[in-house]
Formats: C-alpha cells, sequence, structure tokens
C-alpha cells in the first residue's frame, strides 16, 4: 500500500554558491527563487506499517518542509522524500493495562525517484507506547521533530543535489523538450521546460528563452484552432446568438498569436453588424496586447500556466524506484 503527498518545495538554499561552474547558481530574496518540487512518499517496501502510521509518516514530511518556510503543492515530481522504519524494540509493559512500547529508528531520504539515485539520509530514533501496537507506532512516529538539525540539514542537502541536477542536465533536458516540440506536443515541452527552478539561474534563463518559440507555436495553432470556430460560430447565423457564441472561441485568443490581426477584424465585423442589428454596441473586447517592457514576463508567466495545467492533467499515481536505498 502506498500514498503520496505533493509538497511543493519554495527552495531557499542558504549558503549554497558556485564561483568555478559555468552553470552557477544566482540565489536573491526568497521572492526571487522558483520551486524545487518533492514528492512525499511511502514505499510498500516498508514491512508491517500500519496505515494510520503511514498517514502520520506523509504528515510529519510535510511538516518537515514546513519547518523549512516551505508550501504549496504540485503533482508528480522526479523528486522525492521517503522514510524506511526499522523497529529496534518492542516491549509490553508490566502495567495495568499493558503497554506496548516501541523504539523504532526512522531514516528520512531524499532523492531522484524516477533514476532511482539517493541524494541524502539522516536517521532518528524514537519512542512510543500504547495500548496497543499501532497506538505504540503512532505515538513513536508523533516524536519526530520537523525542526531537528538533522532533518534540516537533510533537506538543505537535498536541495543542493536537486539543484546541481538541473544545472548538469539543462542542455539534455531543453533537446528533449525540443523534440516535443517537433513531434507537436507543446504543452508537454513547455511543461519540461518550466519545471526548471529559478534557484538554477543559468539553466532557468536558457529554458525560458528556449520556451518562448514553443509557447509562441503554440498560441499560434491554438489561435487558428479558436479562430475557426468563432468564425464558423459567427456564420451559422449571423445575429446576437451567433455574436456570443463567436466571442467565447474569440475570448481565448492570446495578443501575441499571429492570427490576432484577423481576430480583431472579425470582432469589428460583429460588432457592426450587432449595432445595425440592435442599435447597441457589442459588449466583447479581445485581450489587449502587452506593453515590449512586460511581454518577457507575460510570457513566462503565461507558459507556467500551461506547464502547471499540463501537470494537473497528469495521472495522480507515479511508481518509484527506491531499490537500494535501504
Amino acid at each position: 500500500m502506498k500514498k503520496q503527498l505533493i509538497i511543493t518545495i519554495c527552495a531557499f538554499l542558504c549558503g549554497f554558491t558556485s564561483t568555478k561552474s559555468q552553470a552557477q547558481n544566482t540565489l536573491g530574496k526568497t521572492e526571487d527563487l522558483g520551486r524545487i518540487v518533492i514528492t512525499s512518499y511511502v514505499s510498500p517496501q516498508i514491512e508491517g506499517l500500519p496505515a494510520s502510521a503511514e498517514s502520520m509518516l506523509i504528515s510529519k514530511m510535510s511538516q518537515i518542509a514546513s519547518a523549512n518556510g516551505l508550501g504549496g503543492s504540485a503533482l508528480n515530481s522526479r523528486f522525492i522524500i521517503t522514510p524506511n522504519i526499522t523497529v529496534i524494540n518492542k516491549d509490553i509493559t508490566p502495567t495495568a493495562p499493558p503497554m506496548h512500547a516501541y523504539t523504532l529508528e526512522v531514516t528520512f531520504f531524499i532523492g531522484d525517484g524516477i533514476d532511482g539515485t539517493k541524494f541524502a539520509s539522516t536517521s532518528l530514533e524514537v519512542k512510543g507506547a500504547g495500548t496497543n501496537e499501532t497506538k505504540a507506532y503512532i505515538s513513536a512516529l508523533k516524536q519526530i521533530n520537523p525542526n531537528n538539525s538533522d532533518l534540516l540539514a537533510l533537506v538543505e542537502k537535498g536541495k543542493v543535489k536537486i539543484v546541481e541536477y538541473y544545472n548538469s542536465r539543462c542542455d539534455f533536458i531543453i533537446k528533449e523538450a525540443q523534440a516535443l516540440e517537433g513531434q507537436q506536443k507543446f504543452d508537454e515541452a513547455i511543461y519540461k521546460l518550466t519545471g526548471v527552478p529559478e534557484v538554477c539561474k543559468e539553466c532557468f534563463d536558457k529554458s525560458m528563452d528556449a520556451v518562448a518559440p514553443i509557447y509562441q507555436k503554440q498560441i499560434d495553432r491554438d489561435c487558428e484552432i479558436q479562430l475557426t470556430k468563432a468564425q464558423n460560430a459567427w456564420n451559422s447565423g449571423q445575429d446576437t446568438r451567433s455574436a456570443d457564441e463567436a466571442a467565447s472561441y474569440l475570448a481565448h485568443i492570446e495578443p501575441a498569436a499571429a492570427c490576432y490581426t484577423k481576430a480583431g477584424a472579425l470582432s469589428k465585423t460583429i460588432a457592426a453588424r450587432v449595432k445595425e442589428l440592435d442599435q447597441r454596441e457589442w459588449n466583447f473586447k479581445l485581450k489587449e496586447q502587452q506593453d515590449e517592457v512586460n511581454i518577457r514576463k507575460a510570457t513566462i508567466a503565461a507558459a507556467r500556466d500551461v506547464g502547471v495545467a499540463y501537470g494537473n492533467n497528469q495521472p495522480k499515481s507515479v511508481t518509484y524506484n527506491v531499490s537500494g536505498w535501504w
């Protein structure tokens, strides 16, 4: 049995710098940093773990993230935080009523759950007691302190390794995205490129340069589709009803799309006809063009929205590879 909770980690890599590597990171204020995404994952390899204790583990991993000033959610990251538990000792106390007493060694790992590469680990010993084994197990897990210095160090080390992953594989990530572009899989290509965190400054900039032309192709294709639908809707009646239907399609056209001018011409034609029919102004406006200063920022934001939408539509469950981690 396995469960997973998606944790979006807004990376804050205190003190991490690189002066020798060409693919170095530039760290600024917290709001300047992008997100590193880690999935909290409980492996079915953990033997004898009660279901309620599993939920407790997931909750603790969420708290560990929050203790690092992190929060939010995202789906199916390749990077995971996952635990293993070893029962060191269990006793039944000579009390009335008798109590089950557990001593557990809980080891947390951070790594690449797709490639199966372990980045970092740390172990804690916790004790708990309860009127049955499950309650004793949960009592012990409750003793895990998310602010434990070893756990904080684990997360920091994991973050560094994740940043190194992006820095070392940046060109490969871009080539993969461009291959998807060639297959007309624009959303997936954008999802891959916008997944690079801003904290990986050089790779992030390269990825955003690469995502711009892919996003342009996507909005150009979508513009033609929406414009055709709008034209067909309008031609079906050329009345107020068909005008409103056409507007529902024109509203999706991005100002930077190649057919935006054609969309504007159709909008004017419809507006003139509506005024002729009803002696009123047509209450519709196309999305407005961005000024030159904001074009790159707006493109990145729009591309990220596409990436997020694509990610949210992916399967909610991923099989991770933790073989050999413990």
